[in-house]
Formats: structure tokens, sequence, C-alpha cells
């Protein structure tokens, strides 16, 4: 794999990492709120915020979750070797940006040159998968030329 792609590859996921701990301290602080709640608190208003505690919290899990699902997702990438089309973990540079298929986690910097991280899943990471160097794509009225694949 490319240097470049390592980076990249890098980049995604300190990326997922940050968001994983994020929404663990998240839970976190709602469960102590929860609890905080229960110590101080009686009656309607020890429910009504024990109810958006819980909430908060199968929201985080679900955010946790679907975080752990993209993290798996980008692991079976790590390695994944340059071929003539693209396919989850090629990089691909076109005319029009520079877009590295793994998982979306945005615009990401290296050397001073951006390149954007998004899914296979995405419509513009769907766009993509399958086309191969020298092809040209439209993309909600944008052209892209496909000058190399990594």
């Amino acid at each position: 794999m490319s240097t470049l792609k390592s980076q990249l590859y890098q980049l995604c996921l300190t990326f997922i990492q940050n968001r994983i701990e994020n929404i663990e301290y998240s839970m976190l602080q709602a469960r102590q709120a929860s609890n905080d709640d229960t110590k101080s608190s009686a009656g309607d208003k020890y429910e009504t915020t024990r109810e958006m505690m819980q909430q908060e919290m199968d929201r985080n899990s679900k955010l946790l979750y679907e975080a752990g699902q993209q993290k798996i997702a980008l692991q079976q990438i790590e390695n994944v070797e340059a071929s003539k089309e693209v396919k989850n973990g090629s990089l691909v540079l076109s005319t029009n940006g520079n877009f590295y298929i793994s998982i979306s986690a945005g615009e990401l910097n290296v050397d001073g040159q951006k390149f954007i991280a998004v899914s296979q899943a995405a419509p513009i990471g769907r766009a993509f998968i399958g086309a191969k160097k020298g092809e040209e794509l439209s993309f909600n009225g944008n052209k892209y030329l496909i000058n190399d694949i990594l």
C-alpha cells in the first residue's frame, strides 16, 4: 500500500477512534447525570429526567454501534492494493478532487493536499465504484475525469 494511502487510512482510523471516545464519554456523562438526579430528586421530575437520560443513552448506544461498524469496515480495507477499477479502499485522483473510498470522514489533509474520505455507500462513492482510469463520471452536475487509481 502506498505511503499516501497509509496516511489517509491512519487519519480515518483516528477520526473513527475519536468519534467512539466522544460517544463513550457522552454515555458516561448521561449515566452520571441520571445517577446524580436519583440522589437529589423525587417524583415526576425524577422520572422525566431519568427517561431523558435513558433516551440519550439509547441514542448514544446506536451511534456507538454504527461507529464500531465503520471501524470494522475501515479495518477491512487497510491493505487494499491498487487495481484497474475503483473499489472499496481505492484512492481516486480526479480532475475535480481526490477521494479515498473508505468511510465517511470528510476532508483529510496530507502534506497540504486535500482528500475527501467517502464511504462506498455514499452517493458519490457509489458513482466511483467500478470506474476505471481515464473514465469520466458526472455527479451532481460536476464532471470527474479519473486520472489515477491507487
